[in-house]
């Protein structure tokens, strides 16, 4: 937290930016994804939604279910694998110049990147308001910060280059 004294606050602006750039390659890389598995799955593997059917027993596979609980997971890897294995820095993130920085260690632990990205769902509820948080707390922290120990910073030019090459 000490190294962090001094930082310059990300602009809510850049944030939504950076969340928004995020966003949208979630979905570009997961409709493609999505599409491949349902191919795999019905046309390659024959799996259809009854798996199986006698006159007691009835099994069947929810590919819907499945999908829906699949962007879940594209979600949860595309912000908490990035964020973590980067320390900090998402695609859009790393386009704004903005970075992500524990309050609590050196570098993002997996667990705090895996709660952030869980996170944005409740920053999402009522409408957005845990985003508008930002506007309420000291250090502009919204909900998905505050639940991972995180605050989001302005980031130099040459202090990106670093971190991707260190």
């Amino acid at each position: 937290m000490h190294a962090l004294a001094g930082a310059p606050l990300a602009s809510f602006k850049r944030r939504m930016a950076a969340i928004a750039i995020d966003f949208f390659l979630v979905y570009a890389t997961y409709l493609p994804a999505m599409l491949l598995f349902q191919y795999v799955m019905i046309e390659k593997l024959h799996v259809q939604e009854d798996l199986y059917h006698s006159a007691h027993v009835q099994v069947k596979l929810g590919i819907d279910q499945f999908i829906e609980l699949a962007k879940v997971v594209w979600f949860v890897l595309y912000f908490g694998l990035i964020v973590w294995k980067t320390n900090g820095l998402t695609p859009g993130k790393r386009l704004l110049r903005i970075r992500v920085a524990s309050l609590t260690h050196e570098r993002i632990t997996l667990w705090q990147a895996i709660e952030r990205a869980l996170g944005y769902g409740a920053s999402m509820l009522e409408a957005g308001f845990g985003f508008f948080q930002y506007f309420l707390y000291p250090n502009h922290l919204c909900v998905h910060d505050r639940i991972a120990e995180t605050i989001v910073v302005k980031e130099p030019k040459r202090a990106l280059e670093e971190s991707a090459t260190g």
